[in-house]
């Protein structure tokens, strides 16, 4: 089982979790008895989560009840020998997901995605690709296919689907307009 972001949980989480990591087991909302699990768990952060023991805001006794095995993963812009296999991974199941011809990137849109910071992580370089696949309109992902702020191309460049009115408008007729263009 994956616990992402376990950094996050509220201390009331934090006391029910442990019970349930040294009980192994749960009781249902409305049981009676309690029913065994037996999991593996993987728990994952962005958090400096011994800054936060430290300061109380998570369980002690957690923590080391989670850290048996600590793997360390440097965020993707400090590897960014990554980025072309991550993104040929991520354009291989968007392009089947989406029923798309679309086989890679340009070497133009490949070295524009290797540059960027990546603030976002790994989970932002999976959106990208994925947005890049959907506005695909050849077998390569291009520069125009990616956002501005990392293809470096001026808003007016890049592909937009549809653009809203300041004062509003009717779904029914953006829908019509967006589906006519499609």
């Amino acid at each position: 089982m994956l616990l992402d972001e376990v950094g996050e949980l509220p201390l009331s989480l934090q006391v029910k979790l442990l019970r349930v990591l040294q009980e192994r087991s749960v009781r249902a909302v409305g049981a009676t008895q309690e029913t065994p699990v037996d999991v593996r768990l993987l728990a994952a952060t962005n958090r400096d989560i011994e800054a936060d023991v430290q300061a109380g805001k998570f369980r002690q006794d957690l923590y080391y009840r989670l850290n048996v095995i600590r793997l360390v993963l440097p965020p993707l812009r400090d590897r960014r020998e990554d980025i072309p296999l991550l993104a040929e991974r991520f354009v291989r199941r968007f392009a089947e997901e989406m029923g798309k011809d679309v086989l890679g990137l340009t070497p133009d849109a490949l070295r524009s995605l290797e540059v960027h910071s990546f603030p976002g992580n790994v989970r932002e370089h999976e959106n990208v690709i994925e947005r890049a696949v959907a506005l695909a309109g050849a077998r390569s992902i291009g520069l125009g296919d990616l956002p501005p702020e990392i293809s470096g191309l001026p808003l007016a460049t890049a592909p937009a689907l549809l653009s809203l009115p300041p004062e509003g408008c009717q779904l029914d007729d953006v829908m019509s307009e967006v589906e006519r263009r499609l």
